[in-house]
C-alpha cells in the first residue's frame, strides 16, 4: 500500500483515486501540525478577548450580528453540526466519502481554518481505519457542502451513522470499533467540519480522473472504427489542422495517429473514400474539445482541491481573522457543466459512427455487419441501445450552475450547485463507457469483415482483447451481454487502459 502525504498544496487526482480505492494510507506532512497550532492560537486569542468574529464569537448566516455568550461557544460548535446535518437520499458510495474526507483534510492542512489539530488527525484516522460516515447524496447547493459534510461532523462527535467493517452502525459504535475516540469540539470546529466544498472537489477529482481515461478509450475505439471503415486520415494531418488550430484538436489528432501507427491507414491513400462522414472526419475536433475542457476543469478544480474554502480565514502571520468568499465555486460549477456538455458530444458521435458502420451504402460492408445479409438482424437492434444511452447522457448534461437558488435570506443570496455538477458526471461517464463498448463490439465485427492486412497498434490491442471475450457475430444472438463484457473486462481494465495510454502518450 502506498502513502499519500497531505500537505495542503500538492494533492493530485491520482492521490484522491488511490485513497478512494483503499490503496493508499494517509499521513499529514510534518509541517502541517505546527501550522495548525499557530492558527489555533489566533482563534483562542479572539475567543479570550471576545472580538466580534463571524461564526466564532457570533452566529452564522442571518444570525451573524448575534454575539454568542462565551460559555456557549463549544456547544455552539456542536449545534452547528447537528443543525446542518439535513441531507437526504441514498448514501453516497464509500469511494466518494473517502474522496471528500481527503479533500477536507487537505484543505485544512493548507491553512486558514483555525481548527483544533485533533480534528484533521481524527479524520485521517477514520480514513485509515476505513470508517466512512454515511452522507446522503442530496443536500448541497454549492455554498459550501454544509448540509452533507455536517453528517461527517456528527460521526466526529460520536453521533450520526457510519459504515465500518461492512456494517452501518451509529457513530459512537463505529469509532469504538475502529479504536477511535469522539472529538470534543471547541469554538469554530463545528463550522470547519461543515465548511468548504470537499464533496465537489473530491467527487470532481474522481470524475476528472475517469473522464481523462474515458477520453483515451474513446480515441482507441474510434481508431478501431477507422480500421473497420477504412477511414481517410488526411483530416488528422498537421498541415490541415494548422490552418485552424482549434483547442485540443491537434493533440487529439496526434493521439489517433499514434494509435493507428503500424497499420495501413496512416497513409491516406489506403482510405476507401475521399471524404468520410463528419462523425469520423471530425473526431479530432470533438475529442480535442474534451481535451480543452479537461484543461479548463483542471484549472478550476486544482485550487479547490489544494486551497482553503473556509470563512472566515485565519492568518497566523498577522494574527488576523478575515471574512472570505473562498467557499464560492462558480468557476468549478461552470467547468463541471462544460465537461458534461463535452461528454455529450463524445457520446453523440460515437453512436453515429456505429450507425455508419451498419449502413452498407456508406461502409461498403454487409448490411448491419451480418455475414448472412438482410435476412439477419445483425447489429441493427443495437442502434436502439446506443440511442437510449445517448438520451440518458444528454438528459444529465443540462447545466446546473444557472439554477436559481439561495440559502440564508438577505445574506446567502447566491450559490453554484457545484456538488451536484460533480455528482451527475459519474452516471454520465458510466453510460458513456457503455456506449463506447457498443461501438467497440460493432467495430470489431467491421474489422473482421473488412479484413485489413495489418492493424494499427491501438486497434490491434482492442481487437485482440475483444475477441478473447466476445466471438465474432455469425448468426443473430443477444448483444447486451457482449457489450457489458467488453465494458467491464476491457474498457474497465486497468491493464488495457495503461497500454492504450502508453500508445497515445507516444504522440506527445
Amino acid at each position: 500500500m502506498t502513502e499519500v502525504v497531505v500537505d495542503g498544496k500538492t494533492l493530485s487526482y491520482d492521490d484522491v483515486v488511490a485513497v478512494a480505492r483503499h490503496s493508499a494510507h494517509v499521513a499529514l506532512a510534518d509541517e502541517v501540525l505546527p501550522r495548525l497550532e499557530r492558527e489555533r492560537a489566533v482563534v483562542d486569542d479572539v475567543v479570550d478577548h471576545q472580538v466580534p468574529t463571524y461564526g466564532l464569537t457570533t452566529g452564522l448566516g442571518t444570525r451573524s450580528s448575534y454575539a454568542l455568550p462565551r460559555d456557549e461557544l463549544e456547544l455552539f460548535s456542536v449545534r452547528t453540526v447537528r443543525g446542518r446535518a439535513n441531507a437526504v437520499g441514498d448514501p453516497l458510495p464509500a469511494s466518494v466519502v473517502r474522496a471528500a474526507l481527503l479533500a477536507r483534510v487537505n484543505g485544512i492542512a493548507g491553512g486558514g481554518s483555525g481548527v483544533r489539530p485533533e480534528i484533521p488527525r481524527l479524520l485521517i484516522d477514520m480514513l485509515n481505519s476505513r470508517l466512512h460516515p454515511v452522507i446522503p447524496e442530496v443536500g448541497s447547493i454549492g455554498a459550501s457542502d454544509l448540509c452533507q459534510m455536517a453528517h461527517v461532523g456528527l460521526v466526529v462527535i460520536g453521533e450520526g451513522s457510519a459504515e465500518v467493517g461492512g456494517e452501518v452502525v451509529d457513530g459512537a459504535t463505529a469509532l469504538r470499533r475502529a479504536g477511535l475516540t469522539p472529538a470534543e469540539l471547541g469554538p469554530k470546529d463545528g463550522h470547519v467540519l461543515c465548511s468548504a466544498s470537499p464533496l465537489a472537489a473530491g467527487q470532481g477529482a474522481l470524475a476528472l480522473h475517469e473522464a481523462a481515461a474515458v477520453l483515451t478509450l474513446a480515441q482507441a475505439v474510434t481508431a478501431l472504427t477507422y480500421e473497420g471503415f477504412r477511414a481517410n486520415t488526411s483530416p488528422l494531418g498537421a498541415r490541415v489542422l494548422g490552418l485552424r488550430p482549434a483547442p485540443g484538436q491537434s493533440r487529439a489528432a496526434g493521439e489517433l495517429l499514434a494509435l493507428l501507427d503500424g497499420g495501413e491507414l496512416g497513409d491516406p491513400r489506403h482510405a476507401r473514400r475521399v471524404q468520410d462522414p463528419v462523425s469520423l472526419r471530425c473526431a479530432a475536433q470533438v475529442h480535442g474539445a474534451l481535451h480543452a475542457t479537461l484543461d479548463f476543469a483542471d484549472d478550476a478544480l486544482a485550487p479547490e482541491l489544494n486551497g482553503s474554502g473556509d470563512n472566515p480565514v485565519i492568518l497566523a502571520g498577522t494574527g488576523e481573522i478575515l471574512s472570505s468568499g473562498n467557499f464560492h465555486t462558480p468557476a468549478l460549477a461552470l467547468a463541471f457543466d462544460t465537461l458534461a456538455l463535452a461528454l455529450t458530444q463524445i457520446a453523440s458521435i460515437s453512436a453515429e459512427r456505429m450507425r455508419r458502420l451498419l449502413d452498407p451504402s456508406v461502409s461498403g460492408l454487409p448490411a448491419n455487419l451480418s455475414p448472412y445479409g438482410p435476412e439477419r438482424s445483425g447489429f441493427a437492434p443495437l442502434v436502439k441501445t446506443a440511442q437510449a444511452l445517448v438520451a440518458e447522457i444528454r438528459m444529465l448534461s443540462a447545466p446546473v450552475s444557472t439554477d436559481s437558488r439561495h440559502g440564508a435570506d438577505a445574506v446567502e443570496d447566491d450559490s453554484t450547485n457545484a456538488a451536484l455538477g460533480a455528482r451527475r458526471l459519474t452516471p454520465m461517464l458510466t453510460h458513456l463507457r457503455q456506449l463506447l463498448a457498443v461501438e467497440a463490439v460493432v467495430a470489431a465485427q467491421a474489422v473482421d469483415l473488412a479484413a485489413p492486412s495489418v492493424l494499427g497498434r491501438g486497434p490491434d490491442v482492442l481487437h485482440r482483447a475483444i475477441r478473447k471475450v466476445v466471438p465474432r457475430l455469425d448468426d443473430d444472438r443477444p448483444h447486451g451481454v457482449d457489450v457489458e463484457t467488453v465494458n467491464r473486462d476491457i474498457l474497465g481494465s486497468d491493464d488495457v487502459r495503461r497500454t492504450l495510454r502508453a500508445l497515445v502518450e507516444g504522440s506527445s
